[in-house]
């Protein structure tokens, strides 16, 4: 169905088409037969894996951006994925920035975002947590709000951390974001080891801690890497997602006069794909087991997917790729999971 649907959502603008997705999407939970005539599935038992202490009913998240709010929780672990991730939360409620600022990037599979951090606040997500279904695994992706100066960023992640720990199954910390000015000079050895350490402490004096876990940009350098791999060991942490959005604009096939009038933003879907499967790679050769990789980027097939498993991913998640392939890009990964788990 999804490839029907599609070029009626693509005539719309990306956050329209967005919207009602979402609205089409909670409706199909009350049709019976709609989730899977729409390519929805849950995963087989098969293809169920055991990560960071957590059962998840299969290997594919969302990536966070897609449901900041935790309005469809429910609804998304219907149609095939083994955990969501919600957020970026920040502590306060923020607009993010002017529209237009989702694009499109047809050619290449791909979109460009600008977003900025637009959510309701930590707090209206923790109340719609505390209703969700038990045994969905879900994950919170916590930054900093706008306004507030890097010298004291610390101050929100604590506070989205202490507000969601006791309704999230892990954390997400986001310093990768490009669309936050001055957010990703948080990726910087110093005041990232500070707000790690500091949660990781906070953590401890949990009765269940929560796994904690660092989102990277694509566009660290090796050098940049080497020090990500120092952080997360120095701090106690339990892994890295790899990787955000890319600030970078080479080898894409729309027109470089389209993507200039798009402007500024992050580039996610499949030109991100190689580089991301190289820092889950180098991370890997660093980082081994038990320390827990998740492998986000250009996945649109399940070729893409056990392309990051294979360099070392633990888990892999999705986002651009469910917008141009729809729910059965999920069955389709966690079928090819069942099969190549065995092999591993």
């Amino acid at each position: 169905m999804y490839p029907l649907l599609r070029p009626l959502l693509f005539s719309l603008s990306p956050e329209r088409a967005h919207h009602l997705t979402f609205s089409l999407l909670e409706a199909a939970r009350h049709v019976p037969g709609a989730i899977a005539l729409a390519g929805g599935a849950r995963p087989a038992p098969e293809a169920a894996v055991e990560v960071m202490g957590l059962h998840f009913p299969g290997p594919v998240g969302l990536a966070a951006g897609m449901d900041k709010d935790a309005k469809h929780v429910d609804a998304l672990a219907r149609i095939g994925f083994g955990f969501i991730e919600i957020g970026t939360l920040t502590p306060q409620p923020q607009p993010g920035n002017d529209r237009p600022r989702l694009f499109r990037l047809k050619p290449d599979r791909a979109l460009i975002n600008r977003m900025g951090f637009n959510n309701g606040g930590v707090q209206a997500a923790v109340e719609r947590l505390k209703q969700r279904t038990p045994g969905v695994i879900v994950g919170g992706n916590i930054g900093k709000n706008k306004v507030t100066p890097n010298e004291r960023a610390i101050d929100d992640y604590v506070a989205c951390f202490e507000a969601l720990h006791p309704v999230v199954d892990y954390f997400v910390v986001n310093v990768s974001s490009p669309n936050t000015p001055g957010l990703r000079e948080l990726q910087d050895k110093g005041p990232l080891l500070a707000i790690l350490r500091e949660l990781h402490v906070r953590n401890g004096r949990k009765g269940t801690p929560r796994p904690i876990l660092l989102k990277i940009a694509p566009d660290l350098t090796d050098a940049q890497l080497d020090d990500v791999c120092a952080v997360v060991k120095e701090s106690g942490i339990q892994g890295v997602v790899a990787t955000n959005t890319t600030i970078a604009r080479e080898g894409l096939r729309t027109s470089k006069d389209e993507v200039a009038a798009m402007g500024a933003g992050g580039v996610s879907g499949a030109p991100v794909r190689r580089r991301s499967t190289e820092v889950v790679r180098y991370l890997r050769a660093r980082l081994p087991k038990p320390f827990v990789l998740i492998g986000v980027g250009g996945i649109d097939s399940a070729e893409a997917a056990l392309e990051k498993l294979e360099a070392g991913a633990d888990l892999v998640q999705v986002y651009t790729g469910l917008v141009y392939e729809g729910p059965a890009l999920l069955k389709r990964i966690n079928q090819a999971y069942a099969r190549w788990r065995p092999r591993t």
